[in-house]
């Protein structure tokens, strides 16, 4: 089967589940999107490498990824290959200096892994096919910063309180957040910040 590469385009929260977030991946080249709901832990694991924080400890992901390379392991690429009563399920493609192996991995968990290695990411045309949402091409989900990195657009709750915040206040916020590790608030936070230093 052709795989399909795919780009995280956004992170957000999810309308149809309370508590849990999407991942929003984009056909590269091509119009379909393929939304994924992921738990806040996972949210946050993506979040963070995208964003390029550095958390004071290393997370989960940042551990298996310290690990893998500790042993000269190699991730080349994640695949989203099958999806099953709405459950998508992933493997990780590695590789040692003697061997090459598929790891059965939950999505998000792959897509936490492949942030943080570069890798990219595939699917298959069938699963596109059954859960793939089609996009009018009249504008773009994604951007580029002026260092040329790509941003995703990230939404939280309260984020029309932050309006009414100072911009004092909103760097005495951030600053709480990042301390509690809550990093999906904190881009939001940063975000609004940014916005108004235009």
């Amino acid at each position: 089967m052709k795989k399909i590469e795919l780009e995280i385009v956004a992170l957000s929260h999810s309308i149809t589940q309370t508590h849990s977030y999407a991942v929003v991946l984009g056909e590269v080249n091509g119009l379909r999107r393929l939304p994924i709901v992921i738990g806040g832990f996972e949210a946050q694991a993506i979040a963070v490498a995208l964003e390029r924080m550095q958390p004071s400890r290393p997370l989960t992901h940042d551990l298996m990824k310290n690990f893998m390379m500790a042993f000269n392991v190699e991730l080349h690429e994640v695949i989203i290959n099958d999806l099953q009563e709405g459950i998508f399920y992933s493997k990780l493609v590695c590789s040692s200096e003697s061997d090459t192996v598929e790891i059965d991995s939950r999505t998000s968990d792959a897509l936490a892994l492949a942030v943080r290695f570069g890798c990219p990411i595939y699917t298959f045309e069938h699963i596109l096919e059954s859960a793939g949402i089609l996009m009018e091409d009249t504008h773009k989900t994604k951007g580029k910063t002026e260092s040329g990195t790509t941003t995703t657009t990230t939404t939280t709750g309260g984020h029309d309180d932050l309006k009414n915040l100072t911009l004092e206040e909103l760097n005495h916020l951030l600053g709480e957040v990042l301390e509690q590790e809550d990093y999906i608030r904190a881009i939001a936070i940063r975000d609004e910040i940014n916005s108004r230093k235009k």
